[in-house]
Order: structure tokens, then C-alpha cells, then sequence
């Protein structure tokens, strides 16, 4: 089941821009490590869903996968060989805006090497260019 909220403002909203880093979500806070990203883009419900399912195989189940993103960005399309006008289409598919520097996955309770492996398996699914990276050591 694809991620999208449970009720949202507006139905519909304009495309917009991605400007700038992101200065929130963009560390470590909940498990060992974690995905980056690394460009900006939107990344569908469906795409965070097969990452989600590459992780947990990838750990055998034994990881605590964190998604930090969610898609609330709703997209609309209209149908193939539709004539012009008549409105915009409906509704598609649902987003999350992402900023480089957000961290979009974590996992704890798995060693560096599974991490790697799962996050190779989960970077695969991603329409952006991401990294893995380390909890700050808290001092």
C-alpha cells in the first residue's frame, strides 16, 4: 500500500520550486545510520514503499528501519491522448519534496555492513542521487 495522508487542506496544489538545503531532517537522530539525499526532487509513495521492502530484506528483518519522509505533496496528472484545456487533472500520485542534505531512511540494530548493503539495495529505488552516513558521536 502506497504511502499518502489521511486528509489533507487543499486537493490540489501547484508544483512549486526546490530551492536551497534542507536545514531540518538533515542528521541523524533515531538510529546508527542513515540514507542522505544528495540532489533535490520528489520522491512518490510507491518508490519509498520498494525502498522500505529492499531494507527489510536486505537485513533479514533484523534492522529498525526509521522513514523520515512522507509524501503529502499530492501530483496531478491527466490522461494519455487527452485533448488541451478542460482543467487540471486529477489527482495521481503523492510526493514528498525532498531538499538535499534530508536524510530519507535510518536504520539501527544492524552492523555497518548490512547497513551498507540495505542502503546500496534502498539507493537503487531512489529517483535521486543519495549517501550513507553516520550518527554524530554525542559528547
Amino acid at each position: 500500500m502506497a504511502y499518502m495522508p489521511k486528509r489533507i487542506r487543499h486537493r490540489k496544489v501547484q508544483r512549486g520550486r526546490i530551492k536551497g538545503y534542507a536545514t531540518r531532517g538533515n542528521r541523524v537522530s533515531f538510529g546508527d545510520y542513515g540514507l542522505q539525499a544528495l540532489d533535490a526532487g520528489w520522491i512518490t509513495g510507491r518508490q519509498l514503499e520498494a525502498a522500505r521492502v529492499a531494507a527489510n530484506r536486505a537485513t533479514e528483518g533484523a534492522a529498525k528501519i526509521w522513514i523520515r519522509v512522507f509524501p503529502d505533496k499530492p501530483v496531478s496528472a491527466k490522461p494519455a491522448e487527452t485533448r488541451m484545456g478542460k482543467g487540471k487533472g486529477d489527482i495521481d500520485r503523492w510526493c514528498a519534496v525532498v531538499k538535499p542534505g534530508t536524510v530519507l531512511f535510518e536504520l539501527g540494530n544492524v552492523p555497518e555492513e548490512k547497513a551498507k548493503l540495505a542502503f546500496k539495495r534502498v539507493a537503487h529505488k531512489m529517483p535521486i542521487k543519495v549517501r550513507m552516513v553516520r550518527r554524530l558521536p554525542t559528547s
